[in-house]
């Protein structure tokens, strides 16, 4: 019998900010917000979905179905690969970018699979209901900008 490990899911997450500076955020099932992003897909077998080159071009085509906004994945952000436990027994590796906006002067628009969209400026995220490891990432990507400037930056 063929041993088959158990497998780490990972989630490539992206901070994007709009031309004012505030960071993109959308809200899930577990009423938290999060950054935009998600898994890297493996392709099907008959080549109708074609895999993710990197993990860069998977956080590119996750945040453009989730927001409409195009992006360009840039650097990890420092201190921002974590371990997440979004519901007990169920673990998983984030990965954060920082991102550069392509189309920063556009409003994001919200998908089917979160139930609320939101811009928020750096000094607001402290009082959000979100993951911890969350808002160290965005803490070090406006670091990184000078402390929020320079928002299509990447």
């Amino acid at each position: 019998m063929t041993y088959t490990p158990p497998l780490w899911p990972v989630s490539v997450k992206g901070i994007a900010l709009d031309a004012q500076g505030r960071v993109l955020l959308l809200k899930n099932e577990r009423a938290e917000w999060e950054l935009p992003g998600g898994r890297l897909e493996i392709g099907t077998a008959d080549g109708a979905q074609v895999p993710d080159a990197s993990p860069e071009a998977a956080l590119e085509r996750e945040i453009l179905e989730e927001t409409s906004w195009s992006v360009k994945a840039g650097q990890l952000i420092d201190g921002g690969t974590w371990i997440y436990e979004p519901i007990p027994g169920r673990r998983v590796l984030i990965v954060t970018y920082g991102c550069t906006v392509l189309t920063p002067d556009l409003p994001p628009v919200l998908s089917l699979e979160h139930k609320q969209i939101g811009l928020f400026a750096a000094d607001e995220v402290a009082g959000l209901i979100i993951p911890e490891g969350y808002k160290q990432s965005i803490a070090a990507w406006y670091g990184m900008l000078g402390g929020g400037s320079g928002a299509t930056r990447g």
